[in-house]
């Protein structure tokens, strides 16, 4: 039994499946040399150790609902809610996506500040009447300044100061720490040493939208390194079509699908050049962890994608596969010396504006949270 004792920080997670485990850690290592001890709860998917462990909390509950539990009322959900926090002394409630947000204002009575991930969870006219109910004590952020705007729009009366921005964010140190050397990363991969090799992550979906990639990349093949491949790892419900569509580009012998990789960023040193092709990605947390790996990167103008790269990557119209195609060609055309000092640019960047320590600085002088913790020290 965990010591209950002492202010707490109770985190509300939908789930842990993908990178929300790691959501998890990094609202919980905000907390760390403060008064604040840091209960995190799992709506849905199944208790796990790892994820436990993962989660870099005092405390992890799994409430280990099914998806199809948790529709409509959701009444069972919040009278649990309800028997944690009487348990324990919460002062704030941090709630990620839509459905513990709600959860957690209809079920407490507690300030909570809810953390959205995705764009259009404000159009519905029930979540606009929604945040009109319990605007007094919720406050809104959004993992990017794209996804931030796209909330001011679905609720324009309420204050700026109650939805802001707090970008996601990576350990730094413990992500370079994990990339393999690039050989053992092609290995892992089954790519050959010697090849130029372009990289992209993310799930076979309309919304990754790899179909631009696969005629960029067709585009340009003729005119990169001989043997150059494009790997692209995830797996979803489009493989058969891009598959396809690699074959109706002639291209098939030189696109790797290479499934779902376990910590595919460990591989990122595999790749010479990472493209994100993305419709509206909310953040792009694969571009952070590219330019950890000190990869040069390519994204979509559009989503938050703009906002992780900065200066430090370049950028191209959402589906236009003659201007990815171009880009490819000018950084697969870099010396050494270029690479190096665009790599060293982005590394530079993810630990000025991504790392765990920038958004500590940037969750306490939140006017939303020092309404509720004051002036908590921190480190």
């Amino acid at each position: 039994m965990s010591d209950l004792a002492g202010p707490r920080i109770l985190q509300f997670c939908h789930c842990h499946y993908g990178p929300f485990a790691d959501v998890a850690r990094q609202y919980a290592v905000l907390f760390r040399d403060t008064p604040y001890k840091v209960t995190t709860v799992y709506l849905t998917d199944p208790p796990d150790e790892a994820v436990a462990a993962q989660s870099a909390s005092d405390e992890v509950i799994f409430l280990d609902y099914d998806g199809r539990d948790v529709r409509g009322l959701k009444l069972d959900a919040m009278r649990r809610l309800r028997e944690i926090v009487a348990a324990r002394d919460v002062r704030l409630i941090l709630a990620h996506r839509f459905k513990p947000i709600h959860i957690a204002c209809w079920g407490t009575s507690l300030p909570i500040i809810g953390v959205h991930h995705a764009f259009g969870d404000y159009e519905r006219l029930t979540h606009k009447l929604f945040a009109r109910w319990f605007h007094k004590r919720l406050g809104l952020l959004g993992v990017s300044d794209a996804i931030r705007d796209d909330i001011r729009r679905g609720v324009p009366a309420w204050p700026a100061d109650r939805i802001e921005t707090l970008h996601n964010r990576i350990d730094v140190d413990a992500v370079r720490g994990g990339l393999l050397p690039r050989a053992a990363a092609r290995a892992r991969l089954g790519l050959p040493q010697e090849a130029l090799v372009i990289g992209n992550v993310g799930r076979l979906h309309p919304d990754k939208d790899q179909a631009t990639l696969l005629r960029a990349f067709a585009r340009a093949r003729s005119a990169l390194p001989a043997g150059a491949l494009l790997a692209i790892l995830g797996k979803g419900r489009l493989e058969q079509k891009l598959k396809a569509q690699a074959a109706e580009l002639g291209i098939a012998e030189q696109v790797r699908f290479l499934g779902q990789v376990p910590e595919a960023w460990r591989a990122f040193p595999a790749f010479d050049l990472f493209a994100l092709s993305s419709d509206h990605e909310p953040f792009g947390m694969v571009l952070l962890e590219a330019m950890a790996a000190e990869v040069p990167v390519i994204a979509t103008h559009c989503g938050g994608a703009p906002e992780v790269v900065g200066e430090c990557g370049a950028l191209f119209p959402l589906g236009d596969d003659a201007a990815l195609a171009a880009l490819l060609l000018q950084q697969a055309a870099w010396q050494p010396e270029q690479r190096r000092a665009a790599t060293q640019a982005a590394l530079a960047r993810v630990r000025t504006a991504f790392s765990d320590e920038a958004a500590r600085s940037r969750f306490f002088a939140l006017p939303m949270v020092r309404a509720v913790l004051g002036h908590t020290n921190h480190a």
